[in-house]
């Protein structure tokens, strides 16, 4: 057997030499020492079945909390630990969610009360169905700005306007109740994809969306809802625009007016400046200061001397509970989808994040499931599309979370409110609601830097970037969206399409073997690696690189064989048809002497077709595969023709370093046979030079490899 001793390395600033002694294993070989067979026994299919059938205690209340989380978490809520930091937190983002309740809801095209509702009854059916401690589902920007899309696009106000005294306005009443219509059965529908998305165990589909997509969509997305705040700030009512450009035709059309300018950027100094202030103390600060809610607070108190009489009561009780119009459904079924997606993007990547940061889980699937009830139940009670709040999950984490109590003690204040002040909530200065959207977009707009960073980090993904935020700019929300998908799609075909290919050498003295643009490759031994996985639509590419990089125009080598073998073959039969006008005893002579003949000799390529491929010493090929985690047909064929092609050639063709399921799966496959031992299967590239080197030296070969391949370099300079 073959042994090989490594030389000494350093470890820790000190030298310690290390020995690793063992023969060359081929895949043979590799079974035999391994004593390959089937020591884990796996359960038939039969026992499979019956064991998902079988009923218990114990599998009926992992069942059940799996599904409802909030059964396992608040029987061992940890009272003492845990109270304070969720009740302060609960009051904190309850503080958020009223003025971004009332400010997020005229992007949905609502009154401002039904953003209190949304931030009430879905938070409460997320809290229960939930996996994630630290978010805060609700009202969001985004997915209210795409949900007024869909409002205005089916109720514009020109459907609603009536002929007065006055002349001609706008009937908001019965428009409000068509869009609250369509915005419960746009929720209505998003929540149904996502429940069903989440009973198929459809949550991996956030993978496919990536980091540079999703940060550049929501970049994008602040900017679509930053625009269409622009005539509140400037108290204008510009023509409406929806569909593609209409970011663009929406920004033209806003015209400055003096004194709802003055008042928006007071708004806007005083939350910059407050935020910063809550940013900066945070440690030294109990709880944030609430600028939000102080700042809607004497608007709200002038407005509601104004608008009561003393014997009037500020109470509002709650909307009887109303099944949503499903006639909108052919309507709004992309949206929804869009919404679908995009909600739950958004939810899982905050997720995600906190989950990593506090060392617990997230369940994709079961967020899907948790989104999607909110959605569904929250539009029986007049509430539209949520999803999570980048602000509001911040400051929920930064003010002492620890569980998803937070929630509860944020809906409670909201039900208090609702009952107690809600219908002061219907009209409120729109500059001052807009000035807290503004604000609350800075961490959207601070996603800009995304554009440097990736310049210099990732090429492909700044294109990605910018796609996205392009399109999603010029072609609205959802076919933004869409577009950004399709092209990250493509960028994904690109790169396994376009893998990098590479000759390895040999590392002096180790049995590391890297790119020869930086080590000299082994004499008469060609390894041929690919970045990527080899499969049906690189295949092709993989054969072209592969002749391309050993030098071997396979095509063109063959072809001048096979002319010598037809040739040779006709001189044959004519030196046959000569004898046969001899005797009978001479025929019989000549023809097994041509026989044999035929069978020993093969026609050698003279140097002048040598000339065509570069190093006409090699004798061998290695075909690393370490990078190669499945096969399929073309994967199969492929490699089949290049052991025939090169064989046809006499060059050895030799596999190293296939994982165990690759193996399989060529075994499975039928890839092995008496032309295709697996003994041309070797366990690393190293057991494969070794015993290559063997091979053609053809001595008794018990050197370490280290001499033998220096005396192999030697030769080659000489």
């Amino acid at each position: 057997s073959l042994r090989s001793a490594e030389p000494a390395e350093t470890v820790m600033g000190t030298e310690q030499e290390y020995i690793v002694q063992r023969e060359v294993l081929d895949q043979v070989r590799l079974d035999e020492v391994a004593e390959k067979g089937n020591w884990t026994t796996k359960p038939s299919l039969s026992e499979r079945v019956k064991e998902s059938l079988r009923c218990s205690v114990s599998k009926l209340k992992r069942t059940v909390v799996s599904w409802v989380p909030v059964l396992g978490w608040l029987p061992q809520y940890q009272f003492k630990e845990n109270f304070a930091g969720d009740f302060i937190s609960g009051c904190s983002v309850a503080s958020m969610h009223l003025p971004q309740g009332m400010a997020y809801a005229p992007l949905a095209a609502l009154p401002p009360v039904f953003g209190l509702y949304t931030s009430f009854f879905p938070v409460l059916i997320f809290v229960i169905f939930t996996t994630s401690k630290h978010i805060s589902i609700g009202t969001f920007s985004v997915v209210s700005m795409m949900a007024g899309t869909v409002t205005q696009r089916l109720a514009p106000d020109q459907n609603f306007i009536v002929n007065g005294t006055n002349g001609s306005k706008v009937d908001t009443e019965a428009r409000d109740a068509a869009r609250v219509q369509i915005a419960c059965a746009l929720a209505l529908l998003t929540g149904i994809f996502q429940i069903l998305l989440g009973l198929v165990r459809f949550g991996f589909v956030v993978n496919y969306l990536s980091q540079p997509l999703i940060r550049a969509y929501t970049t994008a997305s602040a900017c679509q809802v930053a625009c269409t705040q622009l005539k509140f700030l400037f108290g204008v009512s510009p023509a409406l625009y929806s569909g593609p450009l209409s970011f663009v035709y929406v920004s033209l059309s806003n015209v400055t007016r003096l004194v709802e300018l003055i008042a928006s950027l007071i708004s806007l100094f005083v939350l910059i400046v407050i935020k910063q202030v809550n940013f900066r103390f945070k440690e030294k600060l109990f709880v944030p200061i609430p600028i939000e809610l102080i700042l809607v607070s004497p608007p709200f108190i002038v407005y509601a001397i104004l608008k009561f009489s003393p014997i009037q009561q500020a109470c509002t009780v709650f909307r009887a509970p109303f099944v949503p119009n499903a006639s909108y459904f052919p309507s709004i079924v992309g949206d929804a989808f869009s919404l679908a997606i995009v909600s739950y993007t958004i939810n899982i990547a905050l997720s995600k994040t906190f989950a990593f940061k506090y060392g617990y889980r997230v369940d994709n699937n079961q967020e899907l499931v948790a989104v999607g009830l909110s959605n569904t139940i929250g539009s029986f009670f007049y509430c539209y599309n949520v999803s999570s709040s980048m602000s509001r999950s911040l400051v929920q984490e930064t003010t002492g979370c620890k569980t998803q109590v937070t929630g509860i003690i944020s809906s409670v204040f909201m039900l208090i409110i609702i009952v107690k002040v809600g219908s002061l909530f219907e009209e409120l200065p729109k500059a001052i609601l807009s000035s807290i959207v503004f604000v609350n977009l800075t961490l959207m707009f601070m996603q800009l830097a995304d554009v440097y960073t990736l310049w210099k980090t990732s090429k492909t993904d700044l294109l990605v970037w910018l796609v996205t935020f392009i399109c999603t700019i010029l072609l609205n929300l959802d076919i933004g969206l869409a577009a950004a998908v399709g092209f990250s799609l493509l960028t994904f075909i690109f790169r396994s399409q376009l893998p990098r290919y590479y000759i390895l050498g040999l590392v002096p003295g180790t049995d590391l073997y890297l790119d020869i643009e930086t080590y000299r490759e082994i004499p008469g031994i060609k390894i041929f690696r690919s970045s990527a996985t080899m499969y049906h639509i690189s295949s092709e590419m993989y054969l072209d690189a592969l002749e391309k990089k050993t030098g071997f125009d396979l095509e063109t080598l063959l072809m001048a064989k096979r002319k010598r073998e037809a040739a040779q073959k006709r001189k044959e039969e004519k030196e046959l048809k000569k004898a046969t006008q001899g005797n009978q005893e001479q025929l019989d002579s000549v023809t097994s002497f041509q026989s044999v003949d035929s069978i020993k000799k093969f026609p050698q390529i003279d140097e002048e077709e040598k000339g065509r491929f570069s190093g006409s010493d090699t004798h061998s090929i290695i075909l690393d595969m370490t990078t190669t985690s499945f096969v399929d047909v073309a994967t199969v064929n492929t490699l089949k023709k290049i052991f025939r092609d090169f064989e046809e050639l006499h060059l050895d063709v030799y596999l190293a370093g296939c994982q165990a399921c690759v193996v399989k799966q060529l075994e499975t496959i039928g890839f092995f046979s008496d032309t295709i031992p697996k003994s041309r299967l070797f366990v690393t590239i190293h057991d494969a030079v070794l015993f290559i080197l063997k091979k053609h030296r053809q001595t008794e070969f018990n050197l370490s490899i280290l001499q033998c391949l220096n005396t192999y370099f030697l030769e080659s300079i000489n």
